[in-house]
C-alpha cells in the first residue's frame, strides 16, 4: 500500500481524483460559469513574492491566535462547505482532524451531519447560516445552534445562485435510489477503496441536510429540496443582518462571510458583527469577482481596527497563509484544500493538510525573520503594481455611516 501521507495540497487533489468516483470528485471542483474567479483565487497568490532575510532569522514560530473568542494553535480554520458525504464520517471526520490540530471548525447549514455530532467532535465549531425562509424559521435554527453549543455563528447572505460550468457539472442525484445507483455504478465499481469505506458502515451516502430543520431528528430535506427553499426565500437586508446578530446575542461571536467591498465592510461593522470573512465563496458565486486576496488590503485597512478580518479563498500552502496575514488578515479559512485531504485519506488527510499549512507557514516565518505571526507585514512581501482591488466607494461609505446608529452611539459615548 502506498504511503498515505502527501507532501502538498496539489498531491492531495490528485489522490482524491483517483480515489473518488468521477461525479463525487466533480462536485468538489470549485468554480461557476467560466471559472474566472476560481482561477484568480489561485493566480493572485502566485503574483505575490517574499522579501526574505539572510541572517538573524527567526528561531521561534509563535502561531497561536484568538479568533471569535476561540484560542487556535495556528491562524488557519475550517471554512463551512456543504454536503461532505465523500467519506462516511463527513463533517465529523473534518471536525476531529481540526480538533486534533487545535483549530476551529466552520459547519455549513447544508452539511451532511447534524450539528450536535460535529460540535461533540470539536467544541470550537461555528455554525453557518444561509437565509432560508422568514425570520421565524431563522430564529428556530439559531436557537438550535444555541442549544447545541455552537461557539459562534457565521452568516452567508450574498448568494446570487450563479450556476452552470463551461466544463460541465456532474450528475448529483437528489436521493440514492435505483436510478441513481444505476447511473453511478460504473464510476463506483472502478473505485473499490471508496466503495469499501461505505460498505463497512452498511450505509449509503446520505444526501439529506439535517441542519436545515429546527429540531434534531426531524425529517431532513434533501440537498436539492433545501436549495429550492433557499432560492425562493427573499434576499436579506442589512436590517436582517443586525436582527440576526442581536438574536444570537451581542456578546457572542458573529461573522459575516462574503465581504468584498469596503462599504459593505463598514455596514457590517455598523450591524454589530465581530468578524468578517473577505471571501468570494471559492469562485462558486458571481463569476468575475476578483480574488479575495486582492480585496483584503483595503477591507483590512478600513475596518481591521474594529472587527476581526479573515481571508477565505485560494489558500493552498503555508506561504499563502503568511501572505494573507501580511496583508491584514488575522487568520485564514480553508475550503477546497481540506476537501482534497478528506477525499484523499479521510480524517487523516484533513490533518495532513493542516500540518502542511502549519509547516509551510513556519518556513515562511523563519525566512522572513518573524517569530510571531502578528509581526508579518507588507514589508515582507513583493507586491506588483496594480495587484490590489479596492471595491466600493470609501468616501460614500464614510458619509453614509456618519449618521448610522453605531456612529451616534460612538458620539454619545
Amino acid at each position: 500500500m502506498p504511503n498515505p501521507w502527501f507532501e502538498s495540497v496539489a498531491e492531495a487533489q490528485r489522490r482524491a481524483k483517483k480515489r473518488l468516483p468521477k461525479g463525487v470528485y466533480g462536485a468538489l471542483v470549485a468554480g461557476s460559469e467560466r471559472g474566472l474567479t476560481a482561477e484568480d483565487n489561485l493566480a493572485a497568490f502566485a503574483e505575490i513574492g517574499f522579501a526574505p532575510h539572510t541572517a538573524g532569522l527567526a528561531n521561534e514560530k509563535n502561531m497561536a491566535v484568538t479568533v471569535m473568542g476561540q484560542e487556535l494553535s495556528m491562524p488557519v480554520m475550517i471554512s463551512p462547505t456543504g454536503v461532505q458525504a465523500v467519506t462516511p464520517g463527513g463533517e465529523v471526520d473534518v471536525a476531529r482532524a481540526a480538533a486534533s490540530r487545535g483549530t476551529a471548525m466552520g459547519l455549513s447549514s447544508m452539511a451532511s451531519k447534524p450539528m450536535e455530532e460535529v460540535i461533540a467532535a470539536n467544541p470550537k465549531t461555528f455554525f453557518q447560516l444561509y437565509w432560508v425562509g422568514d425570520r421565524d424559521v431563522m430564529a428556530a435554527k439559531v436557537e438550535r445552534a444555541r442549544r447545541a453549543g455552537a461557539a459562534g455563528l457565521i452568516a452567508t447572505l450574498d448568494w446570487s445562485f450563479s450556476y452552470g460550468r463551461d466544463w460541465g457539472s456532474p450528475f448529483i442525484p437528489e436521493r440514492i435510489n435505483f436510478e441513481a445507483a444505476r447511473r453511478y455504478a460504473p464510476q463506483v465499481l472502478t473505485r473499490p477503496r471508496w466503495l469499501w469505506d461505505f460498505a463497512k458502515t452498511m450505509k449509503i451516502p446520505d444526501l439529506t441536510v439535517p441542519n436545515m430543520v429546527a429540531t434534531p431528528g426531524d425529517k431532513a430535506p434533501t440537498f436539492f429540496e433545501a436549495y429550492g427553499q433557499w432560492m425562493q426565500s427573499p434576499m436579506p437586508t442589512w436590517e436582517d443582518v443586525a436582527w440576526l446578530r442581536e438574536l444570537w446575542g451581542t456578546d457572542k461571536p458573529f461573522m459575516l462571510k462574503g465581504v468584498m467591498r469596503v462599504d459593505d465592510a463598514k455596514r457590517a461593522v455598523d450591524a454589530g458583527v465581530t468578524a468578517i470573512s473577505v471571501s468570494n465563496h471559492g469562485g462558486n458565486n458571481l463569476d468575475g469577482t476578483p480574488a479575495s486576496i486582492r480585496a483584503l488590503p483595503s477591507v483590512a485597512a478600513a475596518v481591521g481596527d474594529q472587527v476581526e478580518v479573515l481571508l477565505d479563498g485560494g489558500i493552498r500552502r503555508g506561504g499563502d497563509v503568511a501572505k494573507a496575514l501580511a496583508l491584514g488578515a488575522k487568520a485564514v479559512m480553508i475550503g477546497r484544500a481540506y476537501l482534497w485531504g478528506l477525499g484523499a485519506n479521510g480524517e487523516a488527510g484533513v490533518g495532513n493538510v493542516l500540518d502542511l499549512l502549519r509547516d509551510g507557514l513556519g518556513s515562511a516565518m523563519i525566512g522572513l525573520g518573524k517569530a510571531n505571526v502578528a509581526d508579518l507585514s507588507t514589508d515582507d512581501l513583493v507586491i506588483p503594481a496594480g495587484f490590489e482591488r479596492q471595491l466600493g466607494d470609501v468616501a460614500v461609505a464614510n458619509a453614509m455611516l456618519s449618521t448610522s446608529p453605531a456612529a451616534s452611539r460612538a458620539r454619545e459615548a
